[in-house]
């Protein structure tokens, strides 16, 4: 794992994070809002219900003795207070039920009720327990509420109950409710603010505790390197001593099977820490300014055009699939580099009078410079791609030694890619293995 594959995880466990915290407190704003709300409602649902019981009972006793007098009214309702011991206790739970709504209900309810026909026409509009509305208003919004289907529902600042009696008059009454709605926005805005504030500290603590994380991984990563480069420099020396000697033992006795075996171990040390080093330098951080803007076709055609002598010595066939004349931003050495490995690793792991392809073009009106090269490969259906571009990985069943190189070239080309904030995919598909990298 490299420096940018933590830096990836850490910036992903970041988002991790800040994405769950959002989630639970999402969650937990709604489930409280929606508890208030629906209790609230049930609250004003239930003074209503009794409300209008209470109206309605009234009226049936006003009619009686004067339905159009608002003094038999007063004065059934003292008899009503005044009556015997079930009255007494009826009001006593009416007073109850109201307390469940406000301790203040007495002194702060605004409310009016109306009577319509079935028709839908008001026959009787009462008013005295509100001044903000006109008797035109309430007759207006008492016909909208009859024009609903619901019993139990909302109107602004209202909410209504309505109840149809046994003579198909419909009542209604409407109460104020803008304390209470304003309420329960102050609750909603109240819940918004501080999960706005939550994800923030979050998002800061998050970020602080995961680079304190990541910092001995970055450490170790750091002198994983520099033991690299340290151990290349040392291994230079008893390397070269080696030859020397091997290159003495055969100028004194002559070539044999054991100093040419020794010779190509030697050789192939050299490379394998040639290689290290250079995978180390390929995973930092590019220097934007050696960067000039070329025409990377040319160091493209001039890399992978001298395979073709290679092709028809293997019985191969390599097909070009160049656009002229791209100019792209980028250090001409790395181009090359890229272009190079993948060609190399291509003819490498393509099949006996198999074919390469090599294709090279542009993505986003020119921003995105796309590196395509495939080879014929019959046996990689049941192959793990994953793994292609670990360090020293080579697929059994063909990636041997047998071949040739260390198994580290594309992790190399990855590291280029990556350099580009791009990327490098493998893919098979009919017989034909396809690398693709994207350059930025």
């Amino acid at each position: 794992m490299d420096a940018r594959t933590i830096k990836r995880l850490r910036l992903k466990f970041i988002l991790i994070s800040t994405v769950t915290y959002f989630l639970v407190m999402i969650f937990m704003g709604l489930f409280i809002n929606a508890s208030n709300i629906l209790l609230s409602r049930q609250q004003i649902h239930t003074v209503l219900s009794y409300m209008l019981a209470e109206e309605m009972k009234s009226d049936d006793e006003r009619s009686e003795e004067n339905p159009q007098s608002d003094e038999t009214e007063n004065e059934n309702e003292d008899a009503v207070k005044d009556g015997q011991k079930d009255d007494h206790d009826k009001a006593e739970h009416h007073e109850n039920m109201l307390n469940q709504f406000s301790a203040e209900f007495r002194y702060s309810a605004r409310y009016f009720s109306a009577i319509l026909d079935k028709n839908g026409s008001p026959t009787e509009i009462k008013t005295a327990h509100i001044m903000a509305l006109t008797r035109e208003e309430a007759s207006a919004m008492a016909v909208k509420a009859f024009s609903k289907k619901r019993r139990f529902g909302r109107d602004g600042d209202y909410y209504y109950e309505k109840a149809v009696d046994e003579n198909e008059y419909t009542h209604i009454i409407f109460l104020n409710c803008s304390a209470q709605i304003a309420q329960n926005m102050r609750i909603l805005y109240i819940s918004m603010l501080i999960a706005a504030a939550g994800l923030l500290i979050t998002l800061v603590l998050v970020y602080i505790s995961s680079y304190r994380m990541i910092q001995p991984e970055m450490e170790n990563i750091r002198r994983q390197k520099q033991f690299i480069t340290n151990a290349s420099h040392e291994l230079k020396t008893p390397l070269a001593v080696i030859r020397a000697n091997n290159e003495i033992e055969e100028m004194i006795h002559g070539p044999s099977e054991w100093t040419e075996s020794t010779m190509r171990q030697v050789e192939r040390l050299d490379g394998l820490i040639r290689n290290l080093v250079l995978i180390t330098r390929a995973q930092e951080k590019e220097d934007r300014s050696v960067m000039t803007r070329v025409n990377v076709t040319q160091p493209v055609e001039e890399t992978v055009g001298p395979y073709e002598s290679i092709a028809q010595q293997e019985h191969k066939e390599l097909i070009l699939n160049l656009q002229p004349d791209i100019e792209f931003v980028a250090d001409e050495s790395k181009i090359r580099q890229l272009a190079s490995l993948l060609i190399d690793n291509a003819f490498k792991y393509c099949d006996e009078n198999g074919r390469v392809t090599f294709t090279l073009d542009t993505l986003k009106k020119g921003r995105t410079l796309r590196m395509i090269c495939s080879n014929s490969y019959a046996e990689g259906a049941s192959v793990d791609y994953s793994r292609f571009f670990d360090r020293f990985y080579r697929e059994d069943s063909s990636h041997n030694t047998d071949k040739g190189g260390y198994g580290i070239g594309l992790s190399i080309a990855e590291s280029i890619c990556q350099q580009y904030g791009g990327s490098i995919d493998v893919s098979w598909k009919d017989g034909e293995i396809s690398f693709t990298c994207l350059l930025n």
